[in-house]
């Protein structure tokens, strides 16, 4: 493929997923838009207003947070999770991929119905209960995406580090990490997207004590038959993921492996003199 097949290519999907968004951000701009008006008549930031009054900045904080809970937990048991997957050091490798599977392949309805009485009956309380069932929900892809990287990285690396005088730990923390760094990436940000985008969870679990950011923009749009607040909800809502795939994707792309300096090639005396 062309360079310019590739960029038209890119520009067309760009275009796919810009396009649908068009009338949301003009609802979160008007004021008042009526039937059979092509655009609004009256633009303005009253969704914007009525959103914040709503407690969009502290369901925006408590998703971040939330999200960022979730990742510190997953990403390390993905990446012990996907050592063991990618580098085949399993027994049993299908009976673990098998209880790995098992929260995706449940409904989370179903899952969030089950466990609240049983986490009620043990007295945990709902935010921890809440980050509990999603962490358990983020591991899976944390751990087949770090398998992946592992899958492509061989062990012999750290095996020559360690034959070169380096510890264990220092083999894993200067070698084998830096090599799976990208797939690390991308399981943080997965985890991250499951505990920010989460609704079901978070409202049967937290029992409506935990109000993130698309707890109330569900909240919006089923009661309020008001689309500017809805679409600026959507927009704030929408906002962080974005962000971060493009930090992520920006940091991949800057990254630039240095690659080791070649030996360099014996003059002719030195030839002679061997």
């Amino acid at each position: 493929m062309t360079r310019a097949a590739r960029t038209a290519l890119v520009a067309v999907a760009l275009l796919w997923l810009a396009v649908p968004l068009l009338p949301l951000v003009a609802w979160a701009a008007a004021d008042r838009w009526s039937f059979p008006d092509i655009l609004p008549q009256e633009w303005g930031l009253r969704g914007w207003r009525e959103a914040s009054r709503a407690g969009l900045t502290g369901a925006m904080l408590t998703s971040l947070l939330l999200g960022a809970a979730v990742a510190t937990a997953a990403t390390p048991l993905g990446v012990m999770a996907g050592r063991a997957l990618g580098w085949r050091l399993l027994v049993r490798p299908r009976l673990v991929v098998g209880v790995l599977l098992l929260p995706l392949a449940l409904p989370p309805f179903a899952i969030s119905m089950g466990l609240d009485v049983v986490l009620i009956r043990l007295g945990i309380p709902a935010l921890l209960a809440v980050f509990l069932l999603l962490v358990v929900m983020a591991t899976p892809y944390t751990a087949y995406t770090c398998a992946v990287g592992f899958a492509r990285t061989s062990p012999a690396l750290g095996e020559q580090a360690r034959a070169l005088g380096a510890t264990p730990g220092q083999a894993r923390r200067r070698v084998i990490l830096p090599a799976v760094r990208s797939s690390i990436l991308v399981a943080a940000m997965l985890a991250f997207l499951v505990g920010w985008s989460d609704y079901v969870v978070t409202l049967l679990v937290g029992g409506g004590t935990i109000v993130t950011a698309p707890l109330l923009l569900g909240s919006a749009a089923s009661g309020s038959g008001n689309e500017a607040q809805v679409a600026a909800l959507a927009l704030a809502t929408l906002v962080p993921p974005v962000l971060l795939i493009t930090a992520a994707g920006w940091l991949q792309s800057t990254r630039t492996d240095r690659p080791l300096p070649a030996a360099p090639h014996p003059s002719v005396e030195e030839r002679t003199a061997t």
